[in-house]
């Protein structure tokens, strides 16, 4: 299908305000999935995804158990999905969702991480043409023709299922996700899925000069410094 997978680096929070700041955005992440649905993972699907991907990333039980109970109470946080687009250093291209209580404020802090990058914002749907909105769960093994029939069994929609390296990679469209997950879970019994996420793949990589690599981590840092910015999608490819 023309697309690069690269499997993501888990990020290491070394000082306590790192620590903070994955624990806000988990926070609203799980506040926001469990006022979508009802307040209780058994029964929400996307809510108990979502404890599942906080609890990878360690964040504290009381944590995750205070977002959802304040989720559960009445008024609270009025948060709204908010994604910008452009085009960063070098031409890269770039996607960035947002999780936010004031779009004046989110997009005055966006708008200048590009301004001072020599970026450029764009019009929705100017870049987000150039990936691939999917689905994708890994887990170890390499039997691709029996996972293939589980996914058909299980009445499962899948764009593709990729064998490389030791590890079975799935690629669904987002809405088939949990569907995707269960029948996993279920043909494999015990499966530790190694990525399970609804996110954008570029259908072709960039790569950077020296210069334009250096603005483009500068770019990525200024944008991850925003309390609202919750995920960052690019097309580049990083050396070594």
């Amino acid at each position: 299908m023309g697309r690069m997978f690269e499997k993501r680096k888990q990020s290491i929070f070394a000082t306590a305000a790192s620590k903070s700041k994955l624990y806000a955005k988990y926070g609203k992440q799980l506040y926001m999935a469990a006022k979508n649905g009802v307040p209780d993972p058994e029964a929400n699907p996307a809510l108990r995804s979502m404890v599942e991907k906080a609890k990878r990333a360690e964040v504290p039980s009381h944590v995750i158990e205070k977002a959802i109970q304040k989720a559960s109470g009445a008024g609270g946080e009025d948060f709204q999905s908010a994604r910008y687009e452009g085009f960063g250093p070098g031409g890269s291209l770039v996607i960035v969702d947002c999780l936010t209580d004031n779009k004046t404020r989110t997009i005055s802090e966006v708008r200048n991480c590009f301004t001072k990058t020599g970026s450029k914002l764009a019009a929705n749907g100017s870049t987000t043409i150039s990936f691939d909105h999917l689905a994708v769960l890994s887990f170890k093994g390499d039997n691709e023709e029996q996972v293939m029939d589980a996914m058909f069994g299980a009445d499962v929609a899948i764009e593709e299922v990729e064998s490389k390296d030791g590890y079975i990679t799935i690629f669904a469209p987002p809405a088939e996700f949990f569907k995707a997950k269960m029948a996993i879970v279920e043909a494999f019994p015990g499966v530790e899925l190694e990525t399970q996420e609804i996110t954008f793949l570029p259908q072709s990589s960039k790569t950077l000069s020296a210069e334009d690599q250096a603005q483009f981590e500068k770019f990525l840092e200024m944008l991850n410094d925003c309390d609202d910015v919750q995920d960052i999608y690019h097309n580049v490819v990083f050396p070594g």
